[in-house]
């Protein structure tokens, strides 16, 4: 264990447990601190640098969060093995080379509940929001702004890409909060992921195959095989996607195709929550590095809300060879029905978009683009993302308290950000049969229902083919939205679950 010669500005306006993590990561990145070398405790790092142990704290939950470090257990932390990740981000990586056919082509949910079902008085749907803190006046004042004096050209065709001020805009905002690097031509603007996708299905044309983790955003699965794509299951770890199924999945399949894509939520996975740690982000991204055609589908869930340090900067930050499409949207941030989802494609894959598009209008209203981006450019969205982080970590933390009450016989997963956990049944001490998690989950979900409360089970969320990859370690999972409810019913259902399955 070495000491750590950090020098903090204090007067710098840049919070010290921010300089203490870049400071650890860069060391780690650059080689100065190496794979297994043990580093100071935060009351040790803390007294040397003249901060608080809480503040040493943050950085290293932040390094712990992104995968830069690991903890032991009554041992310390000690610097992750990482030396994939070193090569994977370089700029001397060849540029991606494109080759397209030249005829192209054209949220998970559960199943309804039965009509018989007692009343539900409690849903954890991790489909619903809250809106009642939304600023309506704001929204209702900037609209009511945008028409004072003569604004003709928001009633003309704009740009199918979005309005320039917007997608300039969403570059900027996605720069400073996810660290991803791209120019405002890289933004496309569409009504809601559905569409963005559909137009990928245009630019890279029918003969692809596409790499999914299983359970997944079901339905990304389902538009991707209405495309005419080839969508196969990825077996998955507890740090997401392996790379190495990518290749040992059709290694031996006769025909020689391989995967062209894969699909990953590297910030908060839905709905296992899994954070891919720096490692096996580095992984994905090589793997997209060694063939021109392969690309990597980031899309970048419930990333706004994370509830220890900073948010862990996107996959496509790291990516120095353009192979990252990035997906996100508004829906979550803002709200369901606003319908605005943006895309960053590859530099690598704009001229396909221009030859291809070209001919499709837009989507979004130019009304609605222009409230977007004044929201954003005063201020308004980073403020009320604010406010919904500190509502939603209060309804975050009252339910992994509750949950803590089922333990060990359920174990949480997914918990620190996003809007639902995972909840897992832990192990018989054998593997589960496909058909008895399946079975397990409904019965968990049938005590609740009978107890008029709502949950969701974790196979729903599985590809239709080949749901459960080989070599993938799977368990019954009950997933658990909390974002459109209080405290006093997250507590409330947490008891009633804990009565209706007592017996389980």
């Amino acid at each position: 264990m070495q000491d750590l010669q950090i020098t903090l500005d204090k007067g710098s306006g840049r919070h010290l447990y921010e300089q203490i993590y870049r400071f650890i990561r860069e060391a780690i990145r650059d080689g100065s601190l190496q794979t297994g070398e043990r580093l100071p405790s935060t009351r040790i790092l803390g007294r040397n640098l003249g901060v608080s142990r809480s503040t040493a704290q943050l950085a290293y939950d932040q390094l712990l969060a992104e995968g830069y470090i690991r903890s032991r257990r009554g041992s310390g932390y000690y610097v992750s093995a990482i030396d994939a990740m070193l090569d994977a981000g370089r700029d001397d990586v060849q540029a991606a080379v494109q080759t397209l056919p030249q005829t192209p082509s054209h949220g998970g949910s559960a199943a309804a509940p039965d009509a018989r079902e007692k009343e539900v008085r409690i849903d954890f749907s991790p489909r619903l929001i809250e809106m009642g803190q939304f600023p309506y006046a704001t929204w209702k004042r900037i609209h009511k702004g945008i028409f004072v004096g003569t604004r003709a050209e928001l009633f003309r065709s704009g740009d199918a890409a979005g309005d320039p001020a917007l997608r300039s805009t969403i570059a900027h905002y996605l720069h400073l909060s996810r660290g991803v690097k791209c120019t405002p031509d890289q933004v496309i603007v569409g009504a809601g992921n559905d569409y963005l996708m559909m137009l990928l299905g245009q630019i890279l044309g029918r003969q692809v195959r596409i790499g999914m983790e299983s359970p997944t955003y079901l339905r990304a699965g389902r538009i991707f095989d209405a495309l005419g794509w080839d969508v196969r299951s990825v077996c998955m770890d507890r740090e997401g996607m392996r790379a190495d199924s990518l290749e040992a999945v059709m290694a031996d399949r006769p025909d020689p195709e391989r995967f062209q894509l894969a699909y990953v939520m590297p910030a908060h996975q839905f709905p296992v929550g899994t954070l891919m740690p720096v490692a096996r982000r580095a992984q994905i991204l090589r793997w997209a590095g060694e063939e021109s055609r392969r690309y990597i589908i980031e899309d970048d869930y419930d990333s706004e809300f994370r509830y220890r340090g900073k948010p862990v900067p996107a996959l496509q930050s790291q990516d120095g060879a353009g192979k990252v499409i990035y997906m996100g949207t508004f829906s979550k941030s803002i709200a369901p029905s606003i319908r605005i989802s943006y895309m960053i494609l590859p530099e690598s894959l704009l001229c396909a978009y221009r030859e291809r598009c070209y001919f499709y209008s837009g989507t979004v209203s130019r009304i609605d683009q222009a409230i977007l981006h004044e929201f954003m450019a005063d201020g308004y969205f980073e403020r009320y993302l604010n406010r919904m982080r500190t509502l939603y970590r209060g309804r975050h933390d009252v339910l992994v308290q509750a949950l803590r009450a089922l333990e060990p016989r359920f174990k949480i997963r997914g918990a620190g950000a996003g809007l639902h956990v995972l909840l897992e049944l832990t192990g018989t001490g054998r593997p589960y049969r496909p058909d008895e998690i399946e079975e397990t989950e409904e019965a968990l979900r049938l005590k609740a229902e009978e107890a008029g409360v709502r949950v969701y089970k974790l196979s729903v969320f599985r590809l239709p083919k080949g749901g459960f990859p080989a070599g993938q370690a799977d368990v019954p999972g009950i997933v658990l939205g909390y974002g459109a409810l209080a405290e006093e019913q997250i507590r409330e259902g947490v008891g009633i679950l804990r009565e209706a399955w007592k017996d389980v």
